[in-house]
């Protein structure tokens, strides 16, 4: 009986003893963080997650990890560091963070804009086409040349559903519009996102969109060559006030405190967070000078129909490139089809890379 007390009371103090060590909380960056971009909103998540939870937690941040086997050895290395909970901020870390997962059941991790989940693997997605759909509204009226630019990073079905948001928009206001679009297959590469933007402008487009830029290039550009444009990820204005038409922004702090706090009391569950405007995850920002005030007025109104519920996007009649009926007349979109989407809608000039 002794010898069976002393274990139990060996075993309850490792327990706590345990329990008194802080999580540790591993951060991955696609991009540096600087002042404005996706990293940087990720990382005022983390610093939520600190300010919400102080000694209790302990986060590290590992930014400008390129997707492929980089990724997978600095999250390797985070685990074996002795990491509870490790955050993945781009798409292309998903294989590698599966594997990890598999490996290590106690270990969670969230992951940004995947579409795969398990026990201790769950996805974050922000609904940004909602926000981008409401800049191209403002897009369609106020262009003088008919014609939108978009400057998008990968063609992945969250970004590719942007483009499509953007380009519903902008003909639901404006018929005649062309909407262009040129992929650059990164997410950080100022010199190829100042010469896709440009050339954007060289045919024609007075109004850009920089489609999950994490930098301020696109809006300088536009800065430079008197044009217009909205940016991704956080206000981006002060590089561009008299550019920036709109800033679709993310906040990612209340999704963040709360699967951490999910990790601290043992709930956590791999889910798919699917985060929009009325959650606060989506914000429209920075609306320009070039907006009247009859024009913001309709465009908030639309927000506050979309918000409520009360009005829909991906609402059909809605046909592709070549012409083939997406959605009928009369129907709207599954959520799960706006995840997955892999074609872009009839209007769009420019087609998806293979």
């Amino acid at each position: 009986m002794k010898t069976t007390l002393t274990a139990a009371l060996i075993a309850s103090a490792f327990a706590t003893a345990a329990a008194s060590e802080p999580l540790k909380i591993g951060f991955i960056y696609p991009a540096p963080t600087a002042d404005v971009g996706w990293a940087k909103q990720l990382d005022l998540g983390r610093e939520a997650v600190v300010a919400a939870f102080g000694d209790r937690v302990s986060t590290t941040v590992v930014e400008n990890v390129h997707e492929g086997p980089d990724a997978g050895r600095v999250m390797n290395q985070m685990a074996s560091d002795g990491a509870g909970m490790i955050m993945l901020g781009s798409f292309g870390y998903m294989n590698d963070g599966l594997t990890l997962a598999a490996a290590k059941p106690d270990l969670a991790l969230l992951h940004a804009s995947g579409f795969k989940q398990t026990a201790n693997f769950g996805t974050f997605t922000a609904r940004s086409y909602e926000g981008f759909y409401l800049a191209g509204l403002a897009a369609g009226e106020v262009t003088e040349k008919d014609t939108i630019g978009i400057v998008a990073a990968f063609a992945i079905p969250e970004v590719i559903a942007e483009v499509n948001a953007v380009t519903l928009a902008v003909h639901q206001v404006n018929p005649d519009a062309t909407v262009k679009v040129i992929w650059l297959n990164t997410w950080f590469d100022p010199p190829k996102e100042q010469e896709a933007a440009r050339a954007l402008i060289s045919q024609g487009a007075d109004v850009l969109f920089s489609l999950h830029q994490d930098t301020p290039s696109v809006v300088n550009v536009a800065q430079a060559e008197g044009v217009k444009v909205v940016n991704t990820g956080s206000d981006m204005s002060k590089y561009g006030p008299d550019a920036v038409l709109a800033s679709v922004t993310n906040d990612w702090s209340a999704l963040f405190v709360s699967q951490v706090e999910a990790k601290l009391n043992g709930s956590f569950v791999g889910a798919d967070h699917r985060d929009g405007l009325k959650d606060g995850t989506v914000k429209v920002v920075a609306w320009g000078k070039a907006l009247s005030d009859e024009l913001k007025a309709s465009i908030l109104a639309k927000e506050a129909a979309l918000i409520a519920g009360e009005a829909q996007i991906f609402v059909g009649p809605i046909t592709d490139q070549a012409g083939t009926v997406r959605v009928a007349e009369g129907a709207t979109l599954a959520d799960a089809d706006i995840f997955s989407m892999n074609w872009l809608v009839a209007g769009v000039e420019g087609s998806l890379p293979n």
